[in-house]
């Protein structure tokens, strides 16, 4: 099994009142299957695109019925020991490490804006199996936040990561890297994202064409965030699914302009 960094993207699920709703939507946008729900996961359902996992679905836990989001999580050798780390530079454990079966280990947690993410140890369950460039894989995340210099100082101090400020008077963006290149953005919320708007972290599905994805999204119910829109990596978009939870697609394949200056942070 290859190691990836510690916070590589490894890993993402979602959780939805409506798991059948959520399966039906997902499998029209993305072309996902569904492989068979576990039940003594909590009936954890995970997602396919051309036989390779991709993410999954799931019941959410009780209590925590309102909100239907996405969670990314980030990759990890020593679980205990990044929840330290957490805990150190003033996140919150919303869930303490745990064991999950022999597929692995992993928690979940918020950084100091309150962003949630997850984090996860590797077992028998390596995370995406599918390449980013493939239709219906995850391709990219952003933690979009208010508060900017709280994700700045900790998830760089958490895991290691590197850090370029796109040079952009529009909007304040930057990028987070591993030894091994970019693994995820950071984008400052503005005041077109409604206060009662929590940070979340914006999960990317690849797909290929995104005007057709969102016309098959907006169709079934989903709301348009932004976009279609071009950009150096590819014509992109973000959408609110049926049941809430924020998520975008882009199509990598169709770009346009090149490549963003930059700022090396550290």
């Amino acid at each position: 099994m290859t190691v990836k960094p510690e916070g590589t993207p490894i890993w993402a699920d979602a959780s939805f009142p409506d798991i059948e709703a959520a399966k039906s939507f997902y499998g029209d946008v993305l072309g996902w299957t569904f492989g068979e729900s576990s039940p003594e996961y909590g009936n954890y359902t995970q997602a396919f695109s051309d036989g390779k996992a991709v993410a999954a679905v799931v019941p959410p836990m009780p209590g925590q019925e309102a909100m239907s989001q996405w969670c990314l999580y980030l990759a990890t050798t020593d679980v205990a020991a990044a929840a330290g780390r957490i805990r150190d530079n003033g996140g919150q454990l919303l869930m303490e490490p745990m064991q999950v079966g022999d597929f692995g280990s992993m928690c979940l947690a918020s950084d100091p804006g309150g962003t949630v993410f997850g984090v996860w140890q590797p077992g028998t369950h390596a995370g995406f199996e599918a390449p980013v460039e493939q239709p219906g894989a995850y391709c990219w995340a952003e933690i979009f936040t208010r508060t900017p210099e709280k994700s700045d100082t900790f998830f760089p101090t958490v895991f290691s990561f590197t850090s370029q400020q796109m040079e952009d008077g529009q909007m304040d963006f930057r990028l987070y890297n591993t030894t091994e290149g970019t693994v995820l953005g950071r984008m400052k919320m503005t005041d077109d994202f409604p206060p009662e708007v929590p940070p979340f972290v914006n999960v990317y599905f690849n797909v290929a064409n995104c005007d057709d994805a969102v016309a098959t999204a907006t169709k079934l119910g989903a709301v348009l965030r932004y976009g279609p829109m071009d950009s150096p990596f590819g014509r992109f978009a973000g959408l609110g699914d049926p049941q809430g939870a924020h998520f975008s697609v882009i199509d990598t394949t169709t770009t346009a302009g090149g490549p963003p200056t930059t700022t090396d942070i550290s």
